[in-house]
């Protein structure tokens, strides 16, 4: 008999490379912990990375410019995670203004606003932490404005610079202006007023 290890191997390849798995997603052929088992086997084995406890990586290998393994990034992670559990997520504080091209810094603590359940997740050289946050912080449809909001609540009402105004105009012509007028009336007065100046 065809042992879960051999299952989920089977699985994984059929699938495409840099994609990230979870030991739900192998629910159905065993129990948790003898899913919790293959994995680490099929870690041993070279087939997956781990990239946080109970989160794998079928990896992918650049030859072409000889990178190495591909590791995502923390917000495909935290993208993954938000999918899995159903949960919308939205990028705060520093990581917001890098998302954006706001700021360069480095982020270590990679901090996300979210409808799901608070956690945190160790990397090999950032965290990721899940706050619980008010419905109507991610109600809304536009993604773009959203991170915009949470963008100009980090940098604060009297720090914004033409700079900034430059860069949050290019990002908003992501999205279309119905959209984002659709969804002004979420944001702070204050941040409603520098939108619609934008606009």
């Amino acid at each position: 008999m065809e042992s879960i290890a051999n299952k989920i191997e089977t699985l994984i390849r059929r699938k495409r490379k840099g994609k990230i798995y979870f030991a739900e997603n192998f629910a159905t052929l065993g129990n948790p912990d003898a899913v919790r088992k293959s994995l680490i086997r099929l870690e041993k084995s070279g087939l997956l990375i781990r990239v946080a406890r109970g989160i794998y990586l079928y990896p992918e290998v650049d030859e072409k410019l000889g990178l190495g393994v591909l590791i995502p990034s923390a917000d495909t992670i935290a993208k993954a995670i938000a999918r899995r559990d159903k949960a919308r997520v939205v990028p705060t504080g520093s990581y917001a203004l890098n998302a954006l091209g706001l700021s360069t810094q480095v982020v270590t603590n990679v901090v996300y606003l979210t409808d799901g359940s608070p956690r945190k997740i160790q990397l090999s050289k950032q965290r990721i932490l899940f706050k619980h946050t008010s419905p109507k912080n991610l109600a809304y449809r536009s993604d773009v404005l959203m991170l915009v909001v949470s963008a100009l609540k980090e940098i604060g009402s009297s720090n914004v610079t033409e700079d900034d105004l430059m860069k949050i105009k290019s990002v908003l012509s992501h999205d279309t202006r119905e959209n984002i007028l659709a969804d002004l009336s979420l944001a702070p007065m204050w941040i409603r007023k520098i939108i619609l100046s934008i606009l």
